[in-house]
C-alpha cells in the first residue's frame, strides 16, 4: 500500500465514521406527544428493594396539557431560573454567559419546556408533597443581592394530617449549582420514615447547532466509584437496557447533550439508588432515590441534593463532584485527546485567544512528528525521482500485474526505496488527528470563541468559507508536490481528492479547519524544504 491509497484509505474510513454517526442520529426514536402521568404510590420504596420497583416511585410529571401555572423568577449572575409552584419543578434555566445557537443577542436556554427538559423532586411516603403538589411562594421574583453569595427561594406546600412539607431552592453567586433542599415537619403522634426523589426529565431530540456532520451523545450518564462513567442512550431505555449500578453509597446521574450536562449529585457517602425511565413516546427520566432521616413526632428533618446544570468546563466539574468532568467525552481516544486539551487550555491562557492556542498546538504536534514526516517526505521525494522508471514499467509490462509487481520490487530494492517508508509516520499521527478533532468537538470553552476578523465562533463553520477554501487550496498544493502515481485511476482520484474532502470542512467547526490549515501549510513547507534538498540528486541508473 503506497501513501496515495493510505490517505485515501483514511479519508474513507473518516467518511464512514461521519456516515454512522448520521444514520444513528435519523435513526432515534420519533417524537410523540406527551402522556398523563401515573399516581404516586402510597407508601415509600425501601432502599433494598429491587430497581425496578423502586424507580417507579418517581412517576412521569404531569400532563403538558394542563394550564401553565404560576412561575416564580430568579435571577442571579450565573443563570436565570423559572420555577413552577405545581411541584417546585425547575422548567427553565437560561445561562448568562453562554449565548443561543441561532441567536447570538439571547441568552442558552438549557432547561426548556421545548424539549420538556425539567428537573423534579417529591417525597414518597403518606400525606407527603410531591412535584404535583401545588406550592406557595412569598414572591413571584427573586434576584440575588449585590455583595449576597447566596439566595434562598422557599416554597410552601399546604399541611395535610398534620405533616407540613416545604422546598427550598438555594442559588449561589458564581455558580451553577442549585441545592434542593425538602423539609418536612412532622405534626403527628407517630415517626415518619420517608424517601426522597429527584429527577431529570428530557425528550430525545439533540440540541441546536448538532448536525450530521457532528452528530454528539444525548443521553443519560450514571457515575460511581465502581462502574465510573456510563452512558446510557435514550434507546437504551426504550429497551429497558440500564447497563448501571442501580444502588451504590457514592456518585451521580444526569442528563448529557453536546456541551451542557444536567446532573444530580447526592452529597457524601448516602446510600443511594438510580433509575432511567421512559415515561412516554420520546419522552424520559433520569434521577435517584435517596432516604430521608427518621422524623420523630414533634421534629423537622431536611434532605437536600445539589443539582449543577451549566456548561461542560472541565476542571470546574472536576471540583464539583468525582468523574463529573467526564462527560466531556472524548471517545476512545480520551488518553490521547485529554492531554491534548490540556496544552491547549495552557497556550490559551498565555495567549488570551483559542484561535492563537490551536495554532500553537498545532506548531507543537507538528515538531513532535517532525522526524517522522520528514522521513515520510523524503520516501515521498524519492518516489517522485523514480516515477518516469515506473510509467515505463507501466507500459512494458502492460496488463501482467504480477511482472510489474515483481519489476517494481526490484526496482524499489534496486534504488534503496522503501514504498512504504511514506506511510507509517500517517499511520502514526492519524490517532491524534481525531484525538484533536473530537478535543475541538467537544470542549464546550471553545464554543462562541472568536478568533479575528470575520471568525467570531471557532466553534461554528466559518461564515465566509474563507478557512475551508484555504485548506482546500493547500491540499492541491500537497497533491502537487506528491509524486503521480503510475495508474491512470489513480492519479485521477488524487487529483479529486483535496476537492472531496475540502466540502467536507465547508460543514466542520471553523477552529477544526483551522488546525487542518495551519498542518498543511507546516507540511508543504517542510516538504518543500526535503525536496529542494533533494532535488539536485537523480535517480541511480538501474544495474
Amino acid at each position: 500500500m503506497d501513501t496515495q491509497r493510505l490517505i485515501l484509505f483514511f479519508v474513507f474510513s473518516f467518511s464512514l465514521l461521519m456516515i454512522w454517526e448520521a444514520w444513528q442520529k435519523e435513526n432515534r426514536p420519533p417524537e410523540a406527544p406527551a402522556a398523563a402521568g401515573r399516581a404516586l404510590p402510597t407508601s415509600p420504596p425501601t432502599p433494598s428493594a429491587a430497581p425496578r420497583s423502586a424507580a417507579t416511585a418517581p412517576l412521569a410529571p404531569g400532563d403538558a396539557t394542563q394550564p401553565t401555572h404560576e412561575r416564580v423568577r430568579v435571577s442571579t449572575d450565573a443563570m436565570v431560573v423559572e420555577i413552577d409552584t405545581q411541584g417546585g419543578d425547575i422548567v427553565s434555566l437560561e445561562l448568562q454567559e453562554h449565548k443561543d445557537a441561532n441567536d447570538k443577542n439571547k441568552n442558552f436556554v438549557l432547561l426548556t419546556p421545548e424539549f420538556r427538559y425539567a428537573v423534579q423532586s417529591g417525597l414518597i411516603g403518606p400525606n407527603l408533597p410531591n412535584h404535583k403538589t401545588r406550592y406557595s411562594a412569598q414572591e413571584k421574583a427573586y434576584s440575588l443581592a449585590p455583595g449576597k453569595d447566596s439566595l434562598q427561594v422557599r416554597l410552601e406546600a399546604p399541611a395535610v394530617d398534620g405533616i407540613k412539607g416545604a422546598k427550598i431552592l438555594t442559588f449561589h453567586r458564581g455558580s451553577h449549582i442549585i441545592d434542593i433542599t425538602h423539609e418536612i415537619t412532622n405534626g403527628t403522634a407517630e415517626p415518619i420514615a420517608a424517601h426522597a426523589y429527584f429527577q431529570v426529565t428530557r425528550d430525545g431530540k439533540s440540541p441546536p447547532g448538532d448536525t450530521a456532520m457532528m452528530s454528539t451523545f444525548t443521553g443519560v450518564a450514571v457515575y460511581n466509584d465502581h462502574d465510573k462513567y456510563v452512558k446510557v442512550g435514550f434507546s437504551d431505555i426504550d429497551k429497558g437496557k440500564t447497563p448501571y449500578a442501580k444502588t451504590a453509597d457514592n456518585g451521580w446521574i444526569g442528563v448529557v447533550q453536546h456541551y451542557f450536562v444536567s446532573a444530580l449529585l447526592p452529597p457524601g457517602k448516602e446510600q443511594r439508588e438510580f433509575f432511567t425511565r421512559k415515561l412516554a413516546d420520546d419522552f424520559y427520566a433520569a434521577g435517584v432515590i435517596v432516604q430521608t432521616p427518621v422524623i420523630a413526632p414533634g421534629a423537622t428533618a431536611k434532605v437536600s441534593v445539589p443539582l449543577y446544570s451549566g456548561p461542560q468546563e472541565q476542571d470546574k466539574l472536576k471540583a464539583i463532584a468525582p468523574g463529573l468532568d467526564l462527560v466531556v467525552d472524548y471517545g476512545w481516544l480520551t488518553i490521547i485527546a485529554a492531554p491534548l486539551f490540556w496544552v491547549l487550555q495552557y497556550f490559551h491562557g498565555w495567549a488570551g485567544n483559542w484561535g492563537v492556542a490551536i495554532i500553537l498546538l498545532t506548531v507543537v504536534i507538528k515538531l513532535i512528528f517532525f522526524p517522522l514526516s520528514a522521513a515520510s517526505y523524503r520516501s515521498m521525494a524519492k518516489m517522485k525521482l523514480v516515477t518516469p522508471k515506473l510509467t515505463k514499467l507501466r507500459e512494458q509490462y502492460g496488463d501482467d500485474r504480477v511482472r510489474m509487481n515483481q519489476a517494481m520490487m526490484e526496482l524499489y530494492k534496486t534504488e534503496k526505496i522503501n514504498p512504504l517508508g511514506g506511510c507509517l509516520p500517517i499511520v502514526v499521527q492519524i490517532p491524534v488527528f481525531i484525538s484533536l478533532y473530537w478535543v475541538l468537538l467537544a470542549a464546550v470553552e471553545l464554543r462562541h470563541a472568536p478568533f479575528y476578523g470575520w471568525i467570531t465562533d471557532l466553534a461554528s463553520a466559518d461564515p465566509w468559507y474563507v478557512l475551508p477554501a484555504l485548506m482546500m487550496g493547500s491540499m492541491i498544493i500537497q497533491t502537487k508536490m506528491n509524486p503521480t502515481p503510475p495508474d491512470p485511476v489513480q492519479a485521477k482520484v488524487m487529483m479529486i481528492m483535496p476537492f472531496a474532502f475540502g466540502v467536507m470542512f465547508f460543514f466542520f467547526p471553523s477552529g477544526l479547519v483551522l488546525y487542518w490549515l495551519v498542518n498543511n501549510i507546516l507540511s508543504i513547507l517542510q516538504q518543500w524544504q526535503i525536496t529542494r534538498m533533494m532535488g539536485g540528486q537523480k535517480a541511480p541508473a538501474r544495474r
